[in-house]
């Protein structure tokens, strides 16, 4: 991940201090810490974490799927945003990236074509994901990542016995290591997805808000049926979320009215508002909450956040 740098206000709201609290802090402990700073590391920011023990309250253990077969929607910005926040906070995420195309494993700064081994090596030649993962700068954040091999995983996979559950029984593999795993998959119907759907409790659905988005949700929610008849496998929690939501064009208010009448079920109020800093926040390498924590994507995925994020023991 690009070299991150938290000017010391925000460091000292990551932590949920006050800065004259972070002093005393630095003061304290100046023999661990060092001098005091200007501007903070995401290394500094699990250090200081670790150092005085500031946790955020226990969440209950989720596995969650970002998916939509139509292209475009903005899944990976979404999910690596809405993943490196929650590690941000404090809980331990690991994120897997299913594309072939590494978007994700990109947003994070990395590049798959330079890795020994990614994914691929994990369903195929059954490498364990704790010697495959990439442990990121931020402690509680690890990537599992991709390359262009994962665009022939489906033909690798058909031959194989239980084919459809090889994610799943890998991901089981390090189910006690973090307190969320969550998957971004590619705008395919395919093994792979079949795969990521069978080993999801919570499934995130991005939609634009257009009608050519209904197409997709069709097909995914009729995958979901036939998932849930033929292996038995229901998912706890669907969620869709609008997202480059522009409230003052008429198609904008047009679509969401329609989710709202054909998936008022599953569809969440909070919406994703347009937001240009998204855009360039990709074109950098960063999630949004690095690239600017105070920007309305970053609002509006912080409100997705305290609607999903289930504390421990909470059912889905």
């Amino acid at each position: 991940m690009q070299q991150v740098s938290y000017p010391r206000r925000r460091f000292a709201e990551l932590l949920s201090m006050s800065e004259s609290e972070l002093d005393a802090t630095e003061q304290a402990a100046l023999d661990q810490l060092g001098e005091a700073k200007v501007r903070y590391s995401s290394a500094d920011l699990s250090r200081y974490r670790e150092l005085t023990r500031r946790y955020p309250p226990q969440i209950a253990h989720r596995f969650q799927l970002f998916l939509n077969f139509k292209g475009g929607t903005g899944k990976t910005s979404l999910s690596v945003s809405y993943a490196h926040r929650i590690a941000e906070m404090g809980h331990r995420v690991l994120i897997v990236d299913l594309d072939s195309q590494a978007h994700a494993t990109k947003c994070l700064g990395y590049d798959g074509e330079a890795l020994d081994e990614t994914l691929y090596d994990v369903l195929v030649h059954k490498r364990p994901i704790h010697e495959v993962k990439i442990e990121t700068p931020l402690t509680q954040l690890h990537l599992l990542p991709s390359s262009l091999r994962m665009a022939t995983i489906d033909l690798q996979l058909m031959p194989m016995s239980s084919r459809e559950l090889r994610l799943k029984k890998a991901l089981a593999e390090i189910n006690g290591d973090y307190d969320l795993i969550v998957m971004d998959a590619p705008p395919a119907f395919g093994l792979m997805n079949l795969n990521a759907i069978v080993s999801a409790q919570d499934l995130f659905v991005p939609v634009l808000p257009d009608f050519l988005s209904f197409h997709g949700l069709k097909l995914l929610f009729e995958t979901i049926d036939d998932v849930a008849e033929d292996l038995d496998h229901e998912l706890d929690r669907i969620f869709v979320v609008i997202n480059q939501f522009n409230p003052t064009t008429t198609i904008a208010r047009s679509a969401r009215e329609a989710l709202e009448s054909h998936f008022s079920e599953y569809l969440l109020p909070s919406v994703i508002r347009q937001c240009t800093k998204f855009a360039q926040a990709s074109s950098e390498g960063v999630p949004i909450f690095l690239f600017d924590p105070s920007s309305k994507g970053a609002q509006d995925i912080q409100r997705i956040i305290d609607a999903t994020l289930l504390p421990r023991g909470g059912e889905g």
